[in-house]
C-alpha cells in the first residue's frame, strides 16, 4: 500500500476495480483545511482521463511494474507490435494505451511499462521528442520567419503538426510528443 506522498507521475494504481496511470498530479495546501492531491488519473483498459481528488494521507493501491525498451515493429488495425531489444520478444499493444501513436515511426524505441503480476502492458512512454519528414506541407515564402505565424503539415507517419512558414515538404522537423508540437528544423 501506498499514499499520497507516493503519488508521481507515471504511477500505476487500481482504483474503482480498473487500473489507472496517473498522468498528472498537484499537491495542494491550503491556508485552511487539510491537504490533498488532484490528479488526473487514465484508464489503461478503456484510456478515458478523469479527474479525481485524494486527501492527504488517503492509502492508494499502487501495482508493481517493469519497464522494457521495446523497438516499434508495425501497426495492424488498432494493435501496435513491439519487439523487446533484450530478448527479441514480441508483444501486442493496443491503441488506447499510446499516447501520440501517430508519432511512431518504424523502429522507434519506446519504454513499456508492464504489470509484474500479469504481464500485461500498462502503458507506453514515447521518447520525449521524435524526428520526422514533412511530406504534405504549403510551399515556404522568402521572408516569412519574422512573425510566429503557422501553417498545419503532415509527417511521413500521418501525424499532423502546426509548424512555422519557412518549413518545406521535405525538411526534417523535431516534435514534442508529450504536446505534439514542433520544437525546431534539422538540418540536414
Amino acid at each position: 500500500m501506498a499514499s499520497t506522498s507516493d503519488i508521481r507521475k507515471g504511477l500505476c494504481i487500481k482504483y474503482n476495480n480498473d487500473i489507472y496511470k496517473i498522468i498528472d498530479f498537484l499537491h495542494v495546501k491550503p491556508g485552511k483545511g487539510p491537504a490533498f492531491v488532484r490528479t488526473k488519473l487514465k484508464s489503461i483498459s478503456s484510456g478515458k482521463v478523469i479527474d479525481n481528488t485524494f486527501t492527504a494521507g488517503h492509502k492508494i493501491e499502487s501495482i508493481r511494474v517493469e519497464t522494457t525498451k521495446f523497438q516499434f515493429l508495425y501497426k495492424e488495425s488498432e494493435s501496435f507490435h513491439f519487439m523487446n531489444t533484450d530478448n527479441y520478444e514480441q508483444i501486442s499493444v493496443n491503441s488506447n494505451i499510446i499516447d501520440s501513436s501517430d508519432l511512431l515511426k518504424d523502429g522507434e524505441i519506446v519504454t513499456i511499462s508492464i504489470n509484474s503480476e500479469d504481464g500485461m502492458p500498462l502503458s507506453v512512454d514515447m521518447p520525449l521528442n521524435v524526428i520526422m519528414e514533412v511530406v504534405e506541407t504549403e510551399p515556404g515564402v522568402k521572408g516569412n520567419t519574422a512573425t510566429n505565424a503557422t501553417k498545419p503539415a503532415i509527417t511521413e507517419t500521418g501525424a499532423r503538426v502546426n509548424v512555422p512558414l519557412f518549413i518545406n515538404e521535405g525538411d526534417k522537423i523535431k516534435i514534442d510528443t508529450q504536446k505534439s508540437t514542433y520544437l525546431e528544423r534539422i538540418k540536414s
